[in-house]
């Protein structure tokens, strides 16, 4: 089965042609997140004709279309039910019937961290497991969790995908949720420049002449000296693995997997959040594997012919 997927983020939309687990090709553009969404889709349907012309791909030789997206999916009626300061026109959009207008395909729709946990549950890092929790750290924080070899998704399609909107630090920051002290509000590459700012030390750090402060910078400064990196460093640290603990506690996962460009620094990372669980995380029955996201950026598109068999039970290839 041959898919187009794609994967809405708030900085690229990427897509790429799927089949079998495998990304034949690939390309992204801007997402202009700030914009509505309306406005990407002429510019998103000419990229994916020519991704298919450049692979000698006809659109009718696939078999649909998979779009995941940072916001709460219904699956069963396709509605994106929710923004959050992004793309504020999505509630009001229909991806289906564009994707039928546009190119006579269904298309099945997911929460964007959701995808990439199946992703990484069919065929990654999790793939040996039949229960699965993942947290992605991008533009904010998302998670995904499978339980018993079923995506959990609840009646409300929230259930799994607000990991980044736990309460780590009650009467915290305020988080555009509406609630305070949210993980994705205490360390999340969104947050990081007014968390920096509020840092003690911001004054006298390197950070403070950074163009664009970003973890990739915050931990090769903390392992410089600086003082101020290295405290916002061990405060995300710790708010990472107050999330992980919690995650374990609520959905009691074989594997938890870490994805996203913050997992650039992996090698700072699981070391500190597997001591912290398996100081804290309270599983008698034996040990919770923490690991690395093995499909990077490609967890959520090869997720797309699974998703699209799920949405799509009668579907032949």
């Amino acid at each position: 089965m041959t898919v187009l997927a794609c994967d809405i983020g708030a900085t690229r939309i990427k897509f790429g042609l799927v089949r079998e687990g495998r990304v034949l090709d690939r390309g992204s553009i801007p997402s202009r997140s700030e914009r509505g969404l309306a406005e990407r889709l002429p510019d998103l349907a000419a990229a994916l004709r020519d991704l298919c012309a450049s692979r000698g791909t006809a659109i009718g030789e696939c078999a649909g279309m998979s779009v995941s997206i940072a916001t709460l999916v219904d699956v069963a009626s396709g509605r994106l039910l929710a923004e959050y300061g992004r793309f504020r026109d999505m509630p009001s959009l229909d991806l289906r019937g564009w994707a039928r207008s546009e190119f006579d395909l269904p298309l099945a729709l997911e929460n964007d961290a959701r995808m990439a946990a199946i992703g990484e549950w069919r065929l990654g890092a999790g793939r040996d497991a039949e229960s699965l929790a993942m947290i992605t750290f991008g533009t904010g924080i998302g998670t995904g969790v499978v339980i018993e070899g079923r995506v959990l998704r609840g009646p409300h399609a929230q259930a799994g995908c607000l990991g980044g909107h736990l309460t780590v630090r009650p009467g915290g920051r305020a988080c555009g949720c509406g609630n305070l002290g949210c993980a994705e509000a205490e360390a999340s590459t969104a947050a990081l420049p007014a968390v920096a700012a509020e840092t003690p030390g911001f004054s006298q750090s390197t950070l403070r002449e950074a163009t664009r402060i970003d973890y990739d910078l915050v931990f090769r400064e903390a392992a410089a000296g600086d003082a101020c990196a290295a405290a916002i460093r061990d405060h995300s640290l710790l708010v990472w693995s107050s999330l992980a603990v919690s995650l374990i506690h609520a959905y009691d996962p074989e594997v938890l997997v870490l994805g996203g460009g913050i997992m650039a620094s992996a090698d700072a990372i699981l070391p500190a959040i597997r001591e912290f669980v398996g100081r804290h995380a309270h599983t008698p029955w034996g040990e919770v594997r923490v690991v690395a996201s093995e499909l990077g950026d490609d967890a959520a598109l090869v997720a797309g012919e699974w998703l699209l068999r799920e949405q799509f039970p009668d579907l032949t290839p």
